[in-house]
């Protein structure tokens, strides 16, 4: 069961949280400067719209957020790096 409280968190993450929770998974990609709570996927995902800046701009990705025994991973994909 996820909680209460576990659901808030979730769905309130910042960009630098979502930052910090890439990086503790390995990712090596640009920061996100901002990001927007979209919902959970059929699957469970916790789904999150995130910006980051790139030469000349900025791009998106869609972050997918999980959690299970009390672990959170995050998965998303740039597909140019």
């Amino acid at each position: 069961m996820i909680t209460a409280e576990t659901l808030q968190r979730l769905i309130s993450y910042n960009a630098p949280t979502l930052n910090s929770l890439a990086r503790e998974n390995g990712y090596k990609g640009p920061a996100f400067s901002s990001c927007k709570f979209l919902g959970i996927t059929n699957g469970g995902e916790f789904c999150y719209m995130a910006v980051f800046l790139v030469e000349g701009g900025t791009d998106s990705t869609k972050v997918f957020i999980t959690h299970t025994d009390g672990r959170v991973t995050v998965d998303y994909r740039l597909t140019d790096w």
